[in-house]
């Protein structure tokens, strides 16, 4: 009997733990969600969250409007306890840092951005960001004193070939700063490439939120990617899955920092469209003065950025036969010029990845903005570990926010 009941404990713990790993991932949902997600049965799972109330582990949150998400009428939905924990996300962008802080609830609390130069060490680079994190929290009244784990994105490779395996396996750049981040808030570091955090935060949050399987480029001065298969984020044995910048266009072509050479991002990153206007005739400056002239038709600044997006289209599409997703989000700077960017990839993808093979595939751009790398972060944090369900936090605290509203 004895063992009997143990055995009935463990798996509500189970039953309970699953639950919790909803939550985490997703944020609030409805009972009716959750019944959908986790498998249990109305019953069990009312049960489990009476308990969770009880002990103040999770909290109802104001209604959610189903409608908006093709349902029907507004329900409560439940949600862990905001003051269970806050997380820190930052992204070490090339040029700019962005950080936000958020909690377990999914609630953002603060955010910002500040540049900095590309040529900044990275012990300098550290510093801004820490410095803009500190800032944030003084000037919103964050109290970090629950603080679970900071989220970081690195550009580039961050985990070393030879240690494939989990967050030991770190390049010896990347370590380096995750040891004075970490050291710096007392706190434990999750890491990754902030091109695979910014497809993470687009699963989650943005425009790939229901779709298990999906291709995620950010186009901007480099042009990174991330993959998501059956809902999980996809790093590869070495770290470099989704690297779609790297895939050679001309093997005969001009050497790439990579050591490979014509990759796609030496053809399409913004410094070399910004040459290319130039080389047509009409010199533009910057980014935005590109992105500028392009949105609003300007004939050579549009074609080349038409060009551009036709040789991602087909790198994609080589991706799509391989991985078959149902959505490919575009993001970065150039995301932001919608069909002037999406229609010649998808043009790609229709001729070249098996025309005759019915699929039902969107091309999308991304949706949320310059602080995806850094909600990204974050969401690897929710992903990374669960609160054990035994322990009850301190009482709720926080309003119903959602990814990009702050407090």
């Amino acid at each position: 009997m004895i063992e009997r009941k143990d055995a009935m404990q463990r798996v509500r713990l189970a039953h309970t733990r699953s639950l919790l790993d909803e939550l985490r991932r997703a944020g609030p949902l409805s009972r009716a969600e959750l019944v959908q997600r986790t498998g249990l049965s109305r019953t069990t799972l009312f049960d489990i969250i009476a308990d969770l109330l009880a002990r103040n582990v999770v909290v109802e949150r104001e209604p959610v409007v189903e409608g908006q998400r093709g349902r029907g009428r507004p329900s409560s939905a439940v949600s862990l306890n905001p003051a269970a924990g806050q997380i820190v996300g930052i992204d070490l962008g090339r040029a700019r840092i962005n950080a936000v802080v958020a909690n377990v609830g999914h609630d953002i609390l603060a955010g910002g951005s500040r540049k900095v130069a590309a040529s900044a060490a990275p012990s300098r680079r550290a510093a801004a960001a820490i410095a803009l994190v500190e800032e944030l929290v003084e000037r919103h009244g964050v109290d970090l004193s629950t603080l679970e784990a900071v989220g970081l994105g690195l550009p580039g490779l961050v985990r070393d070939p030879g240690r494939p395996d989990g967050s030991h396996g770190l390049t010896t750049a990347a370590r380096r700063t995750v040891d004075r981040f970490r050291e710096h808030f007392g706190a434990p570091v999750v890491a990754d490439n902030n091109s695979h955090l910014a497809a993470l935060a687009e699963a989650t949050w943005g425009a790939a939120q229901d779709s298990g399987n999906v291709v995620y480029v950010r186009w901007s001065d480099g042009v990174g990617g991330g993959l998501i298969v059956d809902g999980r984020p996809v790093r590869g044995a070495h770290g470099a899955a989704g690297e779609l910048g790297h895939v050679s266009l001309d093997p005969h072509g001009e050497p790439c920092p990579c050591g490979g050479r014509g990759c796609l991002e030496l053809r399409i990153r913004t410094s070399a469209l910004i040459a290319e206007c130039t080389a047509r005739g009409e010199p533009v400056e910057e980014v935005a003065g590109l992105l500028d002239r392009a949105a609003a038709g300007a004939a050579i600044p549009a074609a080349v950025v038409r060009d551009a997006a036709g040789l991602l289209g087909h790198v994609i599409a080589g991706t799509v036969v391989q991985l078959d997703p149902s959505r490919v989000v575009i993001g970065g700077d150039l995301g932001r010029l919608g069909d002037l960017v999406l229609d010649p990839v998808r043009q790609a993808i229709r001729r070249l990845a098996i025309p005759r093979h019915p699929r039902r595939l969107e091309v999308v751009a991304a949706r949320l903005g310059d602080d995806d790398g850094a909600l990204g972060a974050v969401a690897a944090v929710l992903r990374h570990g669960a609160p054990d369900p035994q322990l009850a936090p301190p009482g709720a605290a926080g309003g119903p926010g959602r990814p990009g509203s702050r407090g």
